[in-house]
């Protein structure tokens, strides 16, 4: 892509974020909707278990069990495995 290309690329996705972002509703609006019933808040701890440690974890969860299953088979190369490097001929 040369240079101009990128460039325009570039300028209307900026447009597109800035026009989306100054047509929607502020996300902290003090206005409640009808029907709206938010609950309690996260605390600090808890949003950082949600969102950070679970994630983490389940990346190593699902990681650990890759390597498990990944290590339970042997590798059998038939193309590999029997190559000698010795010569049996004899001159």
């Amino acid at each position: 892509m040369d240079k101009k290309n990128a460039l325009r690329a570039g300028a209307l996705a900026a447009g597109t974020t800035l026009m989306m972002l100054l047509m929607s509703s502020p996300a902290l609006a003090l206005n409640r909707d009808d029907g709206d019933d938010p609950g309690t808040g996260l605390s600090v701890i808890e949003t950082l278990g949600l969102y950070v440690l679970l994630p983490i974890g389940l990346f190593v969860v699902i990681a650990g069990l890759v390597m498990v299953a990944d290590k339970s088979h042997q590798k059998k190369d038939p193309t590999s495995s029997n190559v000698r490097t010795k010569a049996d001929a004899k001159a």
